[in-house]
């Protein structure tokens, strides 16, 4: 018997949808498992009632839908996703090139039908939600982090670098260090208009950026001696390294009033 967890910020629609799985219990076994009213609800919901499938709506304000489906897709356990939508067709065509499952607003039951039976035959990696969010441009708003077994959800907006250290990235913020197994170069691809890259191994947040230090280098002459920059944090007593290579990049990416010194 499948589970379904319905997600959904409008109270009609999910009353809706639980009638129409009611009915559609007659050709296919099914149990409600719950409902939520919002993205970050949804995520605490399944991780609570481990659901086979999940109804999920895309337009909810706290959260699309296309992002909880990633959040849910890093679970160990991931449920099945079917998105209830109202997107155009190149959205749905989108999807469809993705194999994923969806239910256009309003929902009819034999469609509703079609796609639980899909569900039941997915693997749990599909649909491919990493390349679907990137064809709708659809950045996430967190970031999932898994500690001590439980699935963490770090604000984009609260991240004040991301620092690549050997298989792991470090997500830093103005309170805590996390690790999380996501590249470097994905996370820039994604939050390229947030964050700069420093160096090879490092990017920040583009508002985090205080200033600019000039350190000086050795008493060798030459490229050693030419010294380096490092940025200075909002947020944090550290300084980052930037590379020679990145500098110009970093200092035009910098808003106006940035301040740059040179240490004496």
């Amino acid at each position: 018997m499948l589970k379904i967890l319905i997600v959904d910020d409008e109270p009609l629609a999910r009353a809706r949808l639980t009638q129409l799985l009611g009915d559609a219990a007659a050709q296919v076994p099914l149990a409600i498992a719950g409902e939520a009213d919002g993205g970050r609800t949804a995520l605490a919901a399944a991780d609570r009632l481990a659901p086979d499938i999940v109804l999920l709506d895309i337009q909810m304000p706290d959260m699309a839908g296309i992002e909880v489906a990633r959040h849910l897709a890093a679970r160990e356990r991931p449920p099945a996703v079917i998105f209830v939508t109202a997107y155009d067709e190149h959205a749905l065509e989108a999807f469809e090139v993705q194999a994923l499952d969806y239910l256009l607003k309003p929902v009819r039951l034999e469609r509703l039908v079609a796609a639980l039976q899909r569900a039941q035959r997915l693997r749990p990696h599909d649909p491919k939600l990493q390349e679907v969010a990137r064809s709708l441009r659809a950045a996430r708003t967190h970031l999932t982090v898994s500690e001590r077994g439980k699935m963490i959800l770090v604000p984009v907006d609260e991240i004040v670098y991301l620092r690549a250290e050997l298989k792991y990235v470090t997500i830093r913020t103005a309170a805590r260090e996390y690790l999380t197994e996501e590249s470097l170069s994905s996370l820039e691809a994604e939050f390229g208009e947030r964050f700069v890259r420093i160096h090879r191994n490092a990017l920040v947040a583009r508002k985090s950026i205080h200033g600019f230090q000039r350190v000086k280098g050795g008493a060798g002459g030459g490229e050693a001696g030419d010294g380096h920059w490092e940025v200075l944090l909002k947020e944090l007593p550290e300084r980052l390294p930037i590379s020679r290579r990145q500098w110009p990049t970093v200092k035009a990416a910098a808003r106006p009033g940035t301040s740059a010194a040179v240490d004496p």
